[in-house]
């Protein structure tokens, strides 16, 4: 089993991905997405694909990046102070997906890898990622399907994984602020290296395949369900709270933002249309409602 790290294989798979990734959803939506190529000055660079007023994507992004500095930003060396000060190389594809259509869920999917060395010239590297879902309009056999599909991706490598993966995505997308889930949660994984690079970077690679099983079935479901301005009326209040956890809460977005990475590429999560109201709840026994009771509270979903 092999330790040492190969970023240049992670790079390829990584770009493969992205490639992949973009296709299907084309394929869905009917319309091309943009792509846009950048140099950072600092180092490194990376593509952006992007996708707004598509036919069934309001707006949405799947960018890969490549980035590499002569020190760590805070937010990467504050969980560990024995890196602070050291070159480092950061690498992923990162997309998030707001449908236009409320029925159909918004999605975020991040695999990534980061390498440096410690303060002793040790190697240091790990992989991080998930993805998680964000319904407005819950469907429980659209919330079982994401959650089972997760749980197949970490199955090959060890029963432990998934458990411990949605454990940990169901605290991570939570607004403590509001005392709520951002959506239904899913999976979540952050300075995983215990397995050695091979395996890590198979888990990583399964993770980052299972996006499409289990988020295309759902967006072609959903994307043709009539609606009208009470659902898009709430769909943008929703979206709210998917801003205020970027912006306060994100590690993702922080990194970006504090290594200098591309403001518009980093920023490519918020959504088109948002709205806030003061102390606004929903009636009760409504639909809207039923998020809050019936989809927000994690639980075991493939037991539901």
């Amino acid at each position: 089993m092999a330790s040492v790290p190969h970023p240049a294989a992670v790079k390829a798979y990584l770009l493969d991905l992205q490639d992949r990734i973009v296709q299907a959803l084309e394929s869905v939506d009917g319309k091309p997405f943009l792509r846009d190529a950048w140099d950072r000055p600092e180092g490194g660079g990376g593509i952006s694909r992007l996708i707004e007023e598509g036919n069934v994507i309001e707006r949405g992004g799947v960018n890969f990046s490549h980035v590499m500095g002569a020190k760590l930003p805070p937010s990467a060396s504050a969980h560990r102070p024995d890196l602070g000060g050291q070159p480092w190389e950061a690498m992923g594809v990162s997309l998030v997906i707001h449908p236009r259509n409320p029925y159909a869920p918004t999605v975020h999917m991040n695999v990534r890898f980061f390498t440096t060395t410690t303060a002793d010239g040790e190697p240091a590297w790990w992989f991080g990622g998930g993805m998680d879902l964000t319904p407005y309009y819950g469907d429980r056999a659209d919330v079982k399907h994401f959650h089972q599909v997760c749980h197949d991706a970490l199955a090959p490598f060890g029963d432990e994984l998934h458990p411990r993966f949605k454990k940990w995505c169901d605290e991570y997308f939570y607004l403590k602020h509001r005392q709520e889930a951002r959506g239904v949660g899913g999976i979540f994984f952050d300075d995983y290296n215990e397995a050695g690079f091979d395996q890590s970077f198979a888990m990583m690679r399964s993770a980052g395949d299972a996006f499409l099983k289990a988020y295309q079935p759902i967006l072609e479901r959903r994307k043709d369900t009539p609606y009208g301005e009470r659902e898009r009326d709430f769909q943008a209040y929703r979206r709210g709270r998917y801003v205020e956890f970027n912006l306060v809460f994100d590690r993702g977005t922080l990194f970006g933002l504090q290594s200098g990475g591309r403001t518009e590429a980093i920023l490519m999560s918020m959504p088109p249309i948002v709205k806030w109201r003061y102390r606004w709840e929903p009636e009760a026994g409504s639909p809207e409602a039923a998020l809050y009771s019936d989809f927000l509270p994690h639980r075991d979903w493939l037991a539901a």
